[in-house]
Formats: C-alpha cells, sequence, structure tokens
C-alpha cells in the first residue's frame, strides 16, 4: 500500500493529461508550447534548485552515479546486440533503439520527491546529470553516427545546463537568496504536475505496424534488465538503502516522449517511436512498484 500510495498521484496526473487531451480541442499547437514551457523553464528550474541545493560528495553518491552509468551501458549494449538477430528495418529498429535507455526526467523527479523529498529529487538529479549526455549521445550516434552537431547539441540541453549549473552551484560553497529559493521551488512545483499531464497527452498506441519481437526485445531491456543491472551492481556496492531505491527507480521509468522527436527530426520512423513510448509508460505502472517493493 506504501508503494502505491506512492505511485497513484503522479500515474493519476498522466491518467488526467490523456483525458484532458482526449475530451479537449485545444490542439497540438496548445500542448506544444505547455511542453516548450516545462522543457526551457519550468523543469531546468527544478533542476537547478535541486541540485543547487544538494551537499555534493562523491565519497556518497560516486557509486550511485556509476550504478546509474552503468546500467544505461548495458541496456545500450543489449540493443546493439540485437539488431542483427531481430527482423526490422535498419531506421526503425534504430529509431527504437533509444526507446531501451532514455527515461522521462518528468517522472523521475516526481516520484523521488514524493519518495524522500529534496533529498530524493537531489539524488535523482544527479543521475539526471549523468545520463541525459549518455542517453543523447548513443541515441543520436544511432540514428546518425555521422552527425557532427551532436557537441553542439548537448551544451544546448537545458536540462543538462541547469544540473551542470545546479551542481556548480553547490560545490562553490553558494547559497540561494530566500527570494531566488521560492520562485524556482514554485517553477519546480508546476514543472511536476505540467510534465506529468503532457506524459499523459502524449501517449499514442497506434504506431505498430512493425515486428512484435522487436517491440518485446526493447520493452524488455528498459523495464526489467536495466533496473536488474542497477539492482544487483547497487547490492554489490552496498549502496545505502536510499539510493539504491533512487537508482533503480531510475532505471526502472519509462522512456522519455523527446524520443519521438528526435527520431521524427532526424528521418527515423516517429509513429513505431511513439507506441514503444506509450506502450512502455503503460506497462511501467505494474513494473515500477515490483522494483520499488524489491528493494524496499
Amino acid at each position: 500500500m506504501e508503494i502505491l500510495n506512492l505511485l497513484l498521484p503522479d500515474f493519476s496526473l498522466i491518467l488526467l493529461g490523456v483525458l484532458v487531451y482526449r475530451i479537449t480541442n485545444w490542439g497540438d499547437e496548445f500542448w506544444a508550447g505547455i511542453e516548450k514551457l516545462v522543457y526551457f523553464l519550468l523543469f531546468p528550474a527544478l533542476l537547478f534548485y535541486s541540485t543547487a541545493r544538494l551537499k555534493v560528495d562523491l565519497g556518497v553518491t560516486g557509486g550511485l552515479a556509476q550504478t546509474g552509468v552503468l546500467a544505461l551501458l548495458a541496456g545500450i549494449v543489449l540493443t546493439w546486440l540485437g539488431k542483427p538477430l531481430l527482423r526490422a528495418t535498419p531506421m526503425t529498429y534504430e529509431s527504437g533503439m533509444q526507446c531501451a535507455y532514455r527515461f522521462n526526467s518528468y517522472i523521475a523527479l516526481a516520484l523521488a520527491t514524493r519518495m524522500a523529498g529534496e533529498e530524493g529529487a537531489g539524488l535523482m538529479a544527479i543521475l539526471l546529470g549523468f545520463g541525459v549526455p549518455l542517453c543523447n549521445i548513443a541515441a543520436v550516434h544511432a540514428l546518425a553516427p555521422k552527425n557532427s552537431n551532436l557537441l553542439r547539441e548537448l551544451a544546448k540541453n537545458p536540462l543538462l545546463v541547469a544540473t551542470a549549473g545546479g551542481l556548480t552551484f553547490s560545490a562553490l560553497g553558494l547559497h540561494l537568496p530566500e527570494a531566488a529559493s521560492v520562485v524556482l521551488s514554485r517553477l519546480g512545483a508546476a514543472s511536476i504536475a505540467l510534465g506529468l499531464l503532457m506524459v499523459g497527452a502524449g501517449l499514442r498506441l497506434s504506431g505498430l505496424k512493425e515486428s512484435k519481437l522487436v517491440v518485446g526485445w526493447f520493452i524488455l531491456i528498459k523495464l526489467f534488465a536495466v533496473p536488474l543491472v542497477a539492482y544487483l551492481i547497487g547490492r554489490h556496492l552496498q549502496l545505502p538503502p536510499l539510493q539504491l531505491r533512487i537508482v533503480v527507480l531510475f532505471c526502472s521509468l519509462p522512456t522519455a516522449s523527446s524520443a519521438y522527436i528526435l527520431a521524427a527530426r532526424m528521418g527515423g520512423n516517429g509513429p513505431f517511436t511513439a507506441f514503444l513510448i506509450s506502450f512502455g509508460t503503460l506497462l511501467s505502472a505494474l513494473t515500477i512498484p515490483f522494483w520499488l517493493a524489491l528493494v524496499h
């Protein structure tokens, strides 16, 4: 019941996003504007606020970061291992590969905050700081191995910039003024609610025209293999209980909706990617409680 109470509010907001999108006629431009507001302003404010207040000690959190990175790398490797074995057109397979390791940052911060308040959000922000560039590099490389703008795109990523800025702020021993803390806190709170509504509004289940075996492979990696690797490595490194829960939660998250945007912009199979994201998000409502119960 404790785990269900943890997950129910946030997945209820996702469901509300589905309903609002279906029963209103606000248009895709409205939702695109909300997504830009969250992605470029509200969510970076939350990441900066969470990390700027966190006392970073690599001796304490180094194992957390190491576990998260190794688990993501395991997911990336598994996608490449499956490519010669599964039948799918190259661009379709490469479009879907990112759905086996990318993660939804909105759900991540929402659940981490519910789980352990500011400390949980700060630990999750560290994982996001390492995970965002790693997963973006892997996804872009799969879709366009010769893309020359990768470093520039990473440097402009608002989530990465906000996390790096917050960690630097904390490392310098600086303190946020009270007024700035209140503003950032309120922006961050808005980002969680709107971000979860956007997850629901973006769910699409009509793009499956490819091999169901490929879908099953990517879902298996994302929702089972990656969190299992995180759990085993975290236990091996004897992570503190909260850190173990946070990193397993991080690795059990469904794919970010931005994976669809990347696939569509780089000439990939957008509808197939959208289906993978949506199907994985729905299944994660069942698999996340399992992983949290395992590390409880």
